[in-house]
């Protein structure tokens, strides 16, 4: 709830800039997953993926009410 609430905040380069971040981190986590490596969190990886989800659709809401 709390990162949905900050990502509320943000528009247009702020929320891709945050997409590049959690991205990166998702790439990060997956490797992590590929070479057997034990992760700090396992939750983490879902929650990765569901906050990229959150900003995708915050784009594409933002997007639509543009135009």
């Amino acid at each position: 709830m709390k990162i949905t609430k900050s990502l509320n905040s943000l528009y247009g380069e702020g929320l891709k800039e945050k997409l590049g971040e959690f991205k990166k981190e998702l790439l990060k986590l997956n490797v992590q997953v590929a070479t057997g490596a034990n992760t700090s969190s396992p939750g983490k990886l879902k929650q990765t993926k569901k906050n990229i989800a959150r900003i995708l659709t915050m784009l594409n809401r933002q997007e639509s009410e543009r135009q």
